[in-house]
């Protein structure tokens, strides 16, 4: 697509935007933020960083840091999020382009200033301190790929450059003899043959075209990593003094920024291709911190946890609680099976727990004789769905307060497990609902000996906390 044709179709496509305004501000901020997280990545792994795609939106959005990679990469990425933050500030408020500003953006994104490493004029190896707001105090000409020597503007043509540099965009913006496009585009290529500061100047110059190109109401242009050979390869053809190339690639990066932007307006999808490949290595990312799934549901499932934690539960909890019985005048205590009540006999249950469990195990015998393995997908449906059990409650209700005959009063204490498709869950019931707080664990996850205790002591501290209360004694 030649020049003429790229300004061609960014007049259509900035005409369709503009019957598509206003756009709502909830679509505007996902477009928004969209191209602020497509800019950040693609913009500094231009210049060597090694955080991912996944990574940069966890550390942005949640703060997360990426393990094994360069503390400097994560200060990167954070100072060049801000100075975007920072310029559409500057936008709102319809402050000029001046060289302080340039200034300021530069020690947003480096933050603060650092070694790298350098050659003497002789050869020999040293560091160098990039300095940050500053610019450049030594020549920072670079060695291509083919071994010459490019050349920036020395230290000592920098301020007079920089200085014309801003003055001819001012008036390029006041005048508007061109397409902003241009403006932008050729406002970039010459702050590069500059090279004003030590470090940085990729990252800023594609942060300052932007900014010209926001301040005229268009979107940014996310210059793309993982084609930066044919950004790098348009400089090269402007460096041969072909400048039309280079605007064309810019306007044809505008472009696709204005067909998201356009999309988002209608409230269609804006995600490309590669978002969701993006997207689903960042989830797995994150999921590497969560524990895996062994096993859902089942009656298999609850039985383990019933012969490896939860009789104990029950078992430590009644016996906490027993010392409350001589307190009343009587007591009932039993467990209820999905919402069926079965009666405590001496120190066993012999409720529907039991029973049931009884049942699964038989169940379970009888699958292993059998070999067919269409019958044992069979069996195993009739083994999950036969007597499941939903939810365990055990409960002790204690009737009459034998020492406050005026105001006699009762007390219920009871625990609910509750069996999810995924996890198991232990609450306080009854009346002492906020006794502990809700535990949810896997069905691989048996609870601990002092997760027992700590809900054995809990309900009983609350008991006891209720009863002083109801006495309207001062609690020590």
């Amino acid at each position: 697509m030649a020049l003429k044709d790229t300004l061609k179709t960014i007049d259509d496509l900035t005409a369709e935007l503009q019957m598509l305004r206003p756009i709502s501000p909830e679509q505007e901020r996902r477009i928004m933020d969209k191209f602020r997280l497509d800019w950040n990545f693609n913009s500094n792994h231009l210049e060597g960083n090694q955080l991912t795609y996944g990574e940069t939106k966890a550390l942005l959005l949640y703060g997360i840091t990426a393990q094994g990679k360069p503390l400097k990469d994560h200060i990167e990425i954070q100072g060049h999020n801000e100075a975007l933050t920072y310029i559409e500030e500057v936008i709102k408020q319809k402050r000029p382009l001046t060289e302080n500003f340039l200034r300021e953006l530069h020690q947003i994104i480096l933050k603060e200033p650092y070694e790298v490493d350098a050659v003497t004029p002789d050869g020999k190896p040293t560091k160098r301190v990039i300095q940050i707001g500053q610019y450049k105090t030594a020549p920072n000409h670079v060695l291509t790929k083919t071994g010459e020597i490019f050349r920036f503007a020395t230290p000592e043509e920098t301020a007079a450059r920089m200085d014309d540099l801003i003055s001819w965009l001012r008036k390029e913006l006041e005048e508007e003899t061109q397409p902003i496009l241009l403006t932008a585009a050729e406002f970039h290529y010459k702050f590069i043959r500059i090279h004003p500061f030590d470090d940085g100047n990729g990252r800023l110059v594609r942060i300052l075209m932007n900014f010209i190109l926001m301040l005229k109401g268009f979107p940014p242009v996310i210059i793309k990593a993982d084609k930066k050979d044919e950004y790098f390869a348009a400089l090269q053809q402007a460096d041969a003094g072909n400048l039309e190339v280079f605007f064309d690639y810019i306007g044809r990066q505008l472009l696709r920024s204005l067909d998201i932007m356009i999309r988002g307006a209608k409230g269609e999808v804006i995600e490309e291709l590669d978002d969701v490949d993006k997207e689903l290595a960042l989830l797995k990312e994150q999921l590497k911190k969560e524990e895996d799934v062994r096993f859902s549901k089942s009656n298999e499932a609850v039985l383990y946890l019933w012969q490896n934690c939860l009789h104990d539960l029950l078992e430590s909890v009644h016996a906490k609680l027993n010392q409350f019985d001589d307190l009343f005048i009587g007591k009932n205590e039993g467990c209820y099976v999905n919402g069926s009540m079965g009666k405590r006999d001496g120190d066993q249950y012999n409720s529907d727990i039991n029973r049931r469990f009884d049942e699964v195990i038989q169940l379970l015998k009888k699958r292993e004789t059998i070999s067919d393995p269409n019958a044992i997908r069979e069996f195993n449906h009739q083994l999950l769905h036969s007597n499941r059990m939903d939810s365990i409650t055990y409960q002790s209700f204690w009737e009459g307060f034998k020492k406050n005959r005026d105001n006699p009063f009762d007390l219920d204490v009871a625990i609910d497990i509750r069996f999810d498709k995924m996890k198991y869950y232990v609450n306080a019931g009854g009346q002492c609902k906020n006794a502990f707080r809700e535990m949810s664990k896997l069905y691989h996850e048996i609870l601990r000996k002092d997760e027992i205790d700590m809900i054995a002591n809990s309900l009983a501290k609350w008991s006891l906390l209720y009863i002083k209360g109801q006495l309207n004694t001062k609690i020590h």
